[in-house]
């Protein structure tokens, strides 16, 4: 990639159906279920998300629906959901859950303790007590580390270049959200540095989203940084609407945001990690436990900018920046 975040060792979710319908058969019982769990809704997933996660296991030689089953459980933005989610999973003596975020991790954290977990991003496994360090994970959980914290000194830099004289910066955050106040005060000492304020901005859900811009228009915000949660990608649309309605350049956690009408966007290649989740999956499904695979962090990142976007804001991009971009959405 051609732009790293300082400090290079730097979310989706699954209401169970009764008869899951992304699932492609009902499997046999030799037929070893993989299933995915996340707080998010179905609706708020493009229906190709887990596309390379699926060519990598046919890469890998599996079938699904054959050689192995893929169920994925909805808990539609409900925390209570997810651990019910977690514990029906146990129950039902699935061969591995994948979880998608931090707090689908803490609900199969919680569930179990035998069945292997492996972790699509959670922002700080280590930190967070779900394994015991990055080379050693130990217990039954390995996977992807997000370190998504890491990036936001990054994202203040994208902001300042972005918007030349910035001075104050909001954070949106969720308090739910594993990390989130942790990634907070990082963004703060990451902004004494570049001489920015950061006015940091709890929202728990969507109903306080119009609330957050009103008090980032009253600390006169110019620009937004929107933490990673399950609820910010669920109402990615809303958010973006809004942040073009205050007329707020914001930097996001996915590029999703930037799909749907966000300024920019710089984070770790979700969708390419997925295909990485197939890796842990085949490994453990030949029998490698999940304390014997270490944890990896992110190598891949990307920026992703929609010009349309910047010239609705009347913001003015520096070729220099465009140049960096991976992606530019005309």
């Amino acid at each position: 990639m051609r732009l790293h975040p300082i400090g290079l060792s730097v979310t989706l979710a699954l209401g169970l159906l009764v008869a899951p319908r992304t699932a492609t058969a009902q499997p046999s019982r030799q037929v070893p279920r993989i299933a995915v769990l996340s707080q998010a809704s179905r609706e708020a997933i493009a229906d190709d998300y887990f596309e390379p996660f699926r060519q990598a296991l046919r890469e890998l030689g599996y079938v699904e629906g054959q050689t192995i089953a893929l169920e994925f459980h909805w808990a539609q933005g409900r925390l209570d959901r997810q651990q019910e989610l977690a514990a029906e999973l146990v129950r039902r003596q699935v061969a591995v859950i994948v979880p998608l975020g931090p707090s689908a991790t803490r609900a199969a954290k919680n569930a179990t303790s035998t069945i292997p977990i492996i972790m699509a991003n959670d922002n700080d496994p280590v930190g967070g007590g779900v394994v015991a360090s990055l080379g050693r994970p130990g217990g039954n959980i390995t996977g992807l580390s997000g370190m998504i914290r890491e990036l936001n000194a990054k994202w203040l830099e994208l902001l300042k270049e972005t918007v030349p004289g910035l001075t104050r910066v909001a954070v949106f955050w969720n308090p739910a959200e594993r990390g989130a106040e942790l990634a907070v005060r990082e963004t703060e000492e990451a902004a004494r540095p570049l001489a920015l304020q950061v006015h940091a901005l709890a929202v728990r859900g969507p109903d306080e989203f119009e609330g957050a811009f009103q008090a980032a228009t009253r600390e006169h915000a110019e620009t937004l940084i929107v933490l990673r949660d399950p609820v910010s990608y669920t109402h990615r649309t809303r958010l973006v609407e809004l942040a073009a309605q205050h007329r707020l350049p914001a930097v996001y956690w996915e590029r999703a945001f930037v799909e749907a009408g966000g300024l920019m966007a710089y984070a770790p290649q979700f969708r390419a990690r997925l295909r990485r989740v197939a890796y842990f999956v085949d490994k453990i499904l030949k029998g490698t436990k999940p304390a014997d695979l270490p944890v990896e962090q992110p190598m891949q990142f990307e920026l992703v900018i929609n010009l349309k976007t910047a010239q609705a804001l009347g913001i003015t991009l520096s070729p220099s920046l465009l140049l960096l971009a991976d992606e530019v959405i005309q």
